[in-house]
């Protein structure tokens, strides 16, 4: 009879590891082994567990959206003038995506870009949460024409979809071992958009 999960068995802290594990080296690129060493259990112990490999990546990407990958959200909604809120969210996106276990980036930005056909419905859940962010820029935009800090004529689609870029750009850099200073310039001339009410 296969052994059981050990005693000590914690789901949440395997559930950090695994995360740690997608995040460092993207789905694909994860084999069942190194997640079930990372985590410590054998294979019917995982799959009693966590049920498979796809759905144990849905379960680290929620973790990680509501931990270290939601700080550029909430960066974005809690902070009070708009300009404060994009260049806090895009300098939240640049830490989180240097401390990345393989300085691998954004774990949102680059996941399942491309893959293999097998694995579309997981991409396609990517591409929505990058869609998704895009979205709450324009959305923080039009709430800043509302509050009179960007006029009336701003054209927010294309201003989220800007800012959107350079979030995911950001990642991409981080990926390709590029240097916070250099990403710190990046986000600099970014905000050179929203330096006047007009832009």
């Amino acid at each position: 009879m296969a052994r059981g999960r050990p005693r000590n068995f914690d789901r949440d802290t395997a559930l950090q590891r695994a995360m740690e594990v997608f995040w460092a080296k993207g789905y694909e690129a994860t084999q069942l082994s190194e997640l079930m060493t990372a985590i410590g259990i054998n294979p019917p112990s995982f799959y009693a567990a966590f049920g498979s490999k796809e759905a144990l990546y849905r379960e680290a990407l929620d973790l990680y959206l509501s931990t270290v990958g939601g700080v550029s959200v909430k960066a974005l909604a809690e902070t009070g003038n708009v300009r404060g809120a994009i260049e806090s969210m895009l300098l939240a996106s640049l830490d989180t995506a240097l401390a990345s276990p393989s300085s691998g980036g954004c774990l949102v930005s680059l996941g399942l870009v491309n893959c293999q056909e097998q694995h579309a419905p997981l991409r396609d859940r990517m591409r929505e949460l990058r869609h998704h962010m895009t979205l709450l820029i324009r959305q923080r935009l039009e709430r800043a024409i509302v509050q009179g800090e960007l006029s009336a004529d701003t054209d927010t689609e294309r201003l989220s979809a800007y800012f959107g870029t350079i979030v995911h750009g950001i990642s991409l850099q981080a990926q390709d071992g590029t240097r916070r200073e250099v990403l710190l310039g990046i986000v600099e001339t970014a905000m050179e958009v929203l330096k006047t009410p007009t832009l």
